[in-house]
């Protein structure tokens, strides 16, 4: 996977990948063809406002189900670590992905690793049906993203 120093537009092809759930099970953006997918990278797991960011995720999953889209999360966290967490915050259905290894690696396909820190930044981003970016957002790195926000363009994207 190729490392981006920019920001993917809108149109172009999402970098396809495979991670590893808390459950340790495969997930491959490629897979969800068909289907919208918000991919919604947090810093690291077992802090407040990426636990609030997931934790919305969790909460609205009938909103996606309706909007025919899939949340994920994604983090830069251990497998373990992802399973444990996803436990203690009661996520049930929310994909949490491990991105440890090689360390960051769909975050620097998406332009959005932070070298200096070893994490992602906060950001969204909406993959369409037929594979591509249809929205990006990066976040201030304490900013709790507006899950409404997220609702508004999926619902703004024509039929589900």
């Amino acid at each position: 996977m190729e490392k981006k120093t920019s920001l993917p537009g809108v149109g172009e092809t999402a970098p396809d990948f495979v991670l590893k759930d808390q459950d340790g099970k495969d997930v491959r953006l490629s897979e969800s063809r068909g289907k919208r997918v918000l991919l919604s990278f947090h810093p690291l797991a077992w802090t407040e406002v990426c636990a609030k960011q997931m934790q919305a995720l969790e909460d609205n999953r009938g909103m996606f189900e309706s909007l025919n889209a899939i949340p994920l999360g994604l983090s830069v966290d251990t497998v373990p670590s992802k399973k444990a967490w996803a436990d203690h915050l009661g996520i049930k259905s929310v994909r949490l992905l491990s991105d440890f290894w090689p360390h960051g690696e769909v975050a620097k396909a998406y332009g959005i690793f932070r070298e200096q820190n070893g994490f992602s930044e906060r950001a969204n981003i909406i993959v369409d049906k037929k594979g591509k970016i249809a929205f990006v957002k990066v976040y201030e790195i304490r900013q709790l993203p507006d899950i409404g926000e997220i609702m508004e363009v999926l619902k703004g994207q024509g039929p589900p």
